[in-house]
């Protein structure tokens, strides 16, 4: 994906570099309103977006797509960086391009979720890193509730909600052999091939047994009703049921 020289028209071999004494003196200049330094500050760190946005390649986003959404965030960073700051421009733009492109993966995510779902789950995302800084370690989600004043439950839905999904393709480990994927680690204990193929077969035996047998082996195994209970519903005797319970088992154990 970021191996392309041209991105949404831009040939990034050819994008400029700046020093960061230079890139200094661009934004002194761009805060004083000048508009032609402004383009030239933006497409020399067009290569800032591309790095940021190659951490999303496995999503199977259109490249052109994320750059673009990357450079919206690049320029609300330029709009909202101050000199005062102390920190160097790409340190304060990073993660406003990474939230910027974020959002929009979120909001055009295939699994839909609810836009009060999604404004409890960013406030409760501001909340935490707020309440990390008064704390000085990670709140739990009862201090993120009880911060934001909205249900505990709601917070933990919400921020589930808005999980990236994992595609039982994703690599986990790759040691030099094969890769180990997300779908080898998933196991379904109930519904295993051996079991499917037991149920057919079963299927297939009480289809051979009598109308009565087929009846005894439902009420005994399937409802849990007791041989004496079975033999009121079909007036027989108890030692009736026994036996034909006994044989109707014996025919389906030797078929299967």
């Amino acid at each position: 994906m970021v191996n392309k020289v041209e991105i949404c028209g831009v040939n990034t071999a050819k994008l400029p570099l700046y020093k960061d004494d230079e890139m200094q003196e661009m934004l002194v200049q761009i805060k004083a309103g000048d508009m032609e330094v402004r383009d030239k500050f933006i497409t020399g760190n067009l290569r800032l977006v591309l790095s940021v946005i190659q951490r999303f390649g496995h999503r199977g986003e259109n490249p052109d797509d994320l750059f673009q959404v990357g450079c919206i965030g690049l320029i609300k960073a330029l709009d909202n960086f101050d000199l005062k700051h102390g920190v160097k421009f790409s340190t304060y733009a990073v993660p406003m391009i990474i939230g910027e492109v974020r959002r929009y993966l979120r909001d055009n995510n295939s699994i839909r979720v609810s836009r009060s779902l999604r404004d409890i789950a960013y406030k409760a995302l501001q909340a935490k890193e707020t309440l990390s800084v008064q704390l000085c370690r990670e709140p739990s989600v009862t201090e993120i509730a009880a911060e934001i004043e909205v249900p505990r439950e709601d917070v933990v839905l919400a921020m589930e909600s808005i999980q990236d999904p994992v595609s039982l393709f994703e690599p986990v480990f790759h040691d030099d052999g094969d890769a180990l994927y997300v779908m080898d680690q998933v196991q379904d204990t109930k519904n295993t091939d051996e079991k499917w193929i037991e149920n057919i077969s079963l299927s297939e035996a009480m289809g051979k047994l009598t109308p009565r047998e087929q009846y005894i082996l439902k009420k005994r195994f399937f409802e849990g009703k007791t041989q004496m209970e079975v033999a009121d519903e079909i007036s027989i005797s108890q030692a009736q049921v026994s036996r034909l319970e006994k044989n109707a088992l014996k025919y389906m154990r030797k078929y299967v």
